[in-house]
């Protein structure tokens, strides 16, 4: 059967996911009867509740006697290592664009990957039933996006459909007719896209998603670029730099058809395929029948620009909640992701308590953290810090990102007042249509840490931030942190709702009545920049001798929730965010107000 392989890249929610939903339907993949549940790539748990995709996948339909392979990708920079990987498995690629938007940072970034493998995509905007659709604007917009990023002739000369992918049509006319459905996409599929190349050879494969499977042990995909195989055939496995890491056979080999896999008995050069039976062979590595020698070029993977500290939880509550807490554990954790997980690195500290773990973003740690609270681990992490560089003349380098926020007019004049304290720099502002202007900056990634929420609250939650790596460049000083202090627990126990209404005054609170508490948690923002230890368990005094006045209820303000991905861009250095099946907690690094004090003299004298 002839194949086609293409990935559906795009900004974050502008709806890749939903129209690979309609192609499965529409090719015959799924059964009318069949029930399927929306968004259906969208298999882990933490991509059904936050509706983005974090891990690529791969799927096929067949259409006209052709098997097209499609892959979905995150949409989110964070994940851009995902999709750094899937264009080396792929020789088209269909570029959604959302008909009110237009493209935004992330649909510049995987733009940019694509052209420079030599992708000739096909643009697709999406949306046109939305009432502030421009589709003739998006268009233009994204044909300078494609000079801007230095697109050949060929690759300029992309061929457009107009459609919505809810509703499950695309056409060459944004007016429709709609009664082709996604007929018209499908057809410029197999007449754009050209088949995969295949290399004289024996069999040679890439790996680009790695997965565990319970019963298959560790399963890898990628696309084979020569020669066929069978499974119990003997294969080798070369690292990036030809090293031989193992030798094996395959166990098994797995087709995608629709949303499921099917063992299959062979499968032939230009398909992409799943492998399992070999332990050691991870993502970048090349899988290869025993006579070859040379590994295959992986494509380079940008930079980690974000890292943080990964400790064992040692507080007084460690091991009440979660029944995975040694070093040892979340070591095997950590390095088992980082090998399928191409953008992160890990290091370990030189006293093996802890970790340093570095990642694209806040975002992309936040979900690694996410997945192993519910997988029982308990753990305490420190503040995002931004990793430096040293530039040629020794000069220091920090990341820089070009942050596009959308935002109603009114309320352009904060964001820009903000992130000018926070030593950003204004390249344009026009207005995006519907009384709202779109902003753009340069700003340190410092700088953007924990703003996310501060500009919720200043926009009263209409503003769209989005944010992609730009460049490395020349520190820009001091940027001024957190303003207020903190409020402490001097002492262990739980806390009592009359202790809580009388420290109101001293400003607002993280924990409920009823929370267990110990010496050096954080129960509450102080009002005012230094931190205060307070008594959180004292009670009311109780006498028999009756009030003259009647008792008045305790009314308690409800609390700050603290999200963990506000928790950890609220922190400050010297604290850190306690991580538990049950629970996020704040804390002081050093529990003892003693041990808080020396700390504070040395740092001030190093200062």
């Amino acid at each position: 059967m002839k194949i086609r392989n293409i990935a559906i890249i795009a900004h974050v929610d502008h709806g890749k996911t939903t129209l690979v939903d309609a192609l499965l339907k529409q090719s015959g993949s799924v059964r009318d009867n069949q029930r399927v549940e929306e968004r259906a790539m969208d298999s882990n748990d933490l991509e059904k509740e936050r509706g983005i995709t974090i891990l690529a996948k791969a799927t096929s339909v067949v259409w006209k006697d052709v098997r097209i392979n499609i892959v979905d990708t995150p949409g989110h920079a964070d994940f851009g290592g995902e999709v750094e990987r899937i264009l080396n498995m792929v020789d088209g690629a269909v570029l959604l664009v959302d008909a009110a938007e237009g493209p935004m940072p992330q649909t510049k970034f995987v733009v940019g990957k694509a052209l420079k493998v030599g992708l000739k995509p096909i643009v697709a905007v999406n949306k046109v039933d939305r009432p502030d659709a421009r589709a003739e604007e998006v268009i233009n917009e994204v044909f300078d996006l494609f000079a801007a990023l230095d697109a050949t002739d060929e690759q300029l000369d992309f061929p457009i459909l107009y459609g919505s992918g809810r509703d499950g049509w695309m056409n060459v006319d944004p007016a429709g007719p709609k009664d082709q459905g996604l007929a018209p996409l499908f057809d410029l599929v197999l007449k754009h896209v050209p088949e995969p190349k295949v290399e004289e050879g024996p069999f040679r494969m890439i790996g680009t998603i790695l997965e565990a499977n319970p019963f298959l042990g560790r399963i890898i995909t990628g696309r084979i670029a020569s020669g066929s195989v069978k499974p119990n055939q003997a294969v080798k496995v070369l690292g990036v730099d030809g090293s031989l890491l193992e030798q094996g056979r395959i166990s098994k080999i797995l087709a995608f058809r629709g949303l499921e896999r099917t063992a299959v008995e062979e499968a032939h050069a230009g398909d992409i395929v799943a492998i399992a039976g070999l332990s050691k062979g991870t993502v970048a590595d090349t899988f290869c029948d025993p006579s070859v020698t040379e590994p295959m070029a992986a494509q380079p993977i940008d930079p980690p620009t974000v890292t943080m500290s990964f400790l064992v939880n040692d507080s007084p509550l460690a091991g009440t909640e979660g029944d995975k807490v040694t070093s040892r554990v979340i070591r095997d954790r950590l390095f088992r992701e980082a090998e399928g997980n191409v953008a992160l690195k890990i290091e370990e500290s030189a006293d093996k308590d802890s970790f340093f773990v570095s990642g694209r973003g806040e975002l992309q740690l936040s979900v690694l953290i996410e997945t192993m609270r519910r997988e029982g681990f308990e753990l305490a992490v420190s503040r995002p810090r931004v990793v430096m560089k040293k530039g040629d003349n020794g000069q220091l380098l920090e990341p820089i990102e070009e942050v596009v926020i959308d935002v109603d007019e009114e309320h352009a004049g904060i964001i820009v007042q903000k992130l000018s304290e926070r030593k950003a720099e204004m390249v344009e502002l026009r207005p995006s249509g519907g009384d709202r202007q779109r902003l753009v900056f340069h700003a340190p990634t410092r700088g953007l840490i924990g703003y996310q929420s501060e500009l919720l609250t200043d926009t009263r939650g209409t503003a769209v931030m989005n944010r992609l790596f730009h460049s490395y460049q020349p520190y820009k000083g001091e940027i001024p942190g957190r303003v207020n202090g903190v409020l402490i627990a001097n002492e262990p126990g739980e806390a009592v709702a009359y202790a809580l209404w009388n420290l109101e005054d001293r400003g607002p609170m993280v924990i409920d009545p009823g929370t267990k508490v110990y010496q050096g948690m954080i129960i509450g923002i102080h009002s005012r920049d230094n931190d205060l230890e307070v008594n959180v368990l004292k009670g009311k005094k109780l006498t028999n001798i009756r009030a003259a006045g009647k008792d008045e209820a305790v009314k308690l303000t409800p609390p700050i929730r603290m999200t963990l991905e506000r928790a950890l861009s609220w922190i400050q250095d010297d604290e850190l965010v306690e991580v538990t099946p049950k629970s996020i907690r704040l804390r002081k690094l050093y529990l003892d107000p003693n041990e808080r004090k020396r700390f504070e003299k040395q740092r001030l004298a190093v200062a």
